[in-house]
């Protein structure tokens, strides 16, 4: 007759303590790692410690810290009807990249009143004389040339007020304005205007664009 040996007090310690992991990892389900929080933009403020002064120097905008590092959409934009094409509604994305030298490109995909919307823009940004100059092909059939000073204030904001070249479309000359306000690192307001033939210019539409940082929304 086998006889067992009694368990001593460290075994039973030890077996109950893999008893438990065992009973833990069993009974309660692993929590899949969570992917790291996305980096929000900064603002381009400068933090100085003290209140602002009029002679203090505008802050130099910087074109990568802004546009790259996100998906910009535009959820509407409404627009007349014009010699561009019929009047509408757009709803559309646009991805910023960097080309390098001070180079960028901007493509916009979306869908408007005569079908798909598609639009590239090359950007030329001199930090050094605060200008931009952008290259615009509308998949409408045309394309135009524009040319922006980079102006701001001491709160942070920039603008850019972008004329264009006159460029002929449908037997017409046409001038394009487009004045972007950047009110904040994930927000700009875009306001179009058109002048037909010489004439004054016509308002044509404003659009808000807003830029996602992965899956964070901007508000």
């Amino acid at each position: 007759m086998n006889h067992i040996a009694p368990m001593t007090g460290q075994w039973a310690i030890a077996l109950a303590s893999v008893a438990c992991l065992a009973t833990g990892l069993s009974g309660q389900p692993q929590q899949a790692p969570q992917p790291p929080a996305p980096t929000m933009p900064k603002g381009q403020t400068p933090i100085l410690g003290r209140p602002t002064n009029p002679t203090d120097p505008m802050p130099v905008f910087n074109f990568d810290q802004y546009f790259l590092g996100g998906t910009w959409t535009c959820e509407a934009w409404d627009f007349p009807d014009s010699v561009l094409g019929p009047g509408g509604t757009i709803i559309a994305s646009a991805v910023y990249e960097a080309l390098g030298g001070g180079f960028y490109q901007a493509d916009i995909t979306g869908t408007g009143p005569s079908g798909p919307v598609k639009v590239k823009e090359v950007y030329a940004y001199f930090a050094d004389t605060k200008t931009v100059s952008r290259h615009v092909i509308d998949g409408r059939g045309f394309e135009y040339l524009q040319i922006s000073n980079v102006g701001g204030d001491l709160g942070g904001y920039f603008n850019l007020h972008f004329q264009s070249a006159p460029f002929a479309f449908q037997v017409k000359t046409i001038r394009i304005s487009n004045w972007m306000r950047l009110l904040s690192p994930v927000q700009y307001k875009s306001q179009v205007s058109l002048s037909v033939d010489g004439g004054p210019e016509q308002a044509y539409g404003v659009g808000w664009w807003r830029k996602q940082i992965g899956d964070v929304p901007s508000k």
